[in-house]
């Protein structure tokens, strides 16, 4: 791998990032992939989530200690609803999320920011969401199951942009499938849900792609 990282160095510009592609095969009934990832060194700042927590009691303290920036009940809602508050990131608890949804669901949804049970954000458990998100950065498949996230600058020795291939490749094999924890045992043949990885393609936007095979 490391040969042909330091082709693509070499035919990229000055100051250029580098994009990792990775394809997917998508089976038929397979989830979109997505997680997130804490690179061993970050091409980029990582970005700061606004975060808005519908809770009380204790969960609302929790919340607000764990440092979300907006927190309370359902007196939040207008406020959502109006503009006034505004938020990249929404959490719920179970008590409250019955309540919110009917008034916020389709003003929410459609933008992707309406807390649910399946991305985990209806949560018992909002401080340690919110401690989990931070210093990471979110990515994300599209419906074809190709993901993109930009993976080192090229001003990085080669080593350290292998080890964010690795790792970042990592991540998304773990989550795709086709890698299991060493704690989960071992992976049967023929286990369903793998999504495979078809591709893997380093790229800058002044040069050339360049396929990996050796990942």
């Amino acid at each position: 791998m490391a040969h042909r990282l330091a082709q693509s160095v070499e035919v990229s510009s000055p100051g250029a990032t580098f994009e990792l592609t990775v394809k997917t095969a998508m089976p038929r009934g397979s989830a979109i992939p997505k997680g997130r990832v804490s690179l061993p060194r970050e091409p980029k700042e990582k970005t700061k989530d606004r975060i808005l927590v519908f809770a009380d009691g204790r969960a609302a303290d929790d919340a607000k200690a764990a440092g979300a920036d907006i927190v309370g009940g359902l007196e939040l809602v207008e406020g959502v609803l109006s503009g006034r508050h505004q938020a990249t990131l929404f959490l719920c608890t179970p008590s409250l999320i019955r309540a919110v949804t009917p008034r916020l669901g389709r003003v929410l949804g459609p933008r992707g920011l309406m807390p649910s049970e399946r991305r985990g954000t209806v949560t018992e458990n909002i401080a340690g969401y919110i401690r989990r998100l931070q210093g990471t950065n979110e990515w994300k498949g599209d419906k074809a199951g190709t993901i993109r996230a930009p993976i080192a600058k090229n001003t990085f020795p080669v080593e350290d942009i292998v080890k964010n291939v690795r790792h970042f490749l990592g991540v998304v094999k773990r989550a795709t499938g086709n890698q299991r924890d060493a704690t989960a045992g071992k992976k049967k043949a023929g286990t369903p849900n793998v999504n495979a990885i078809t591709k893997v393609i380093l790229s800058s936007r002044q040069g050339p792609g360049i396929q990996l095979s050796d990942i």
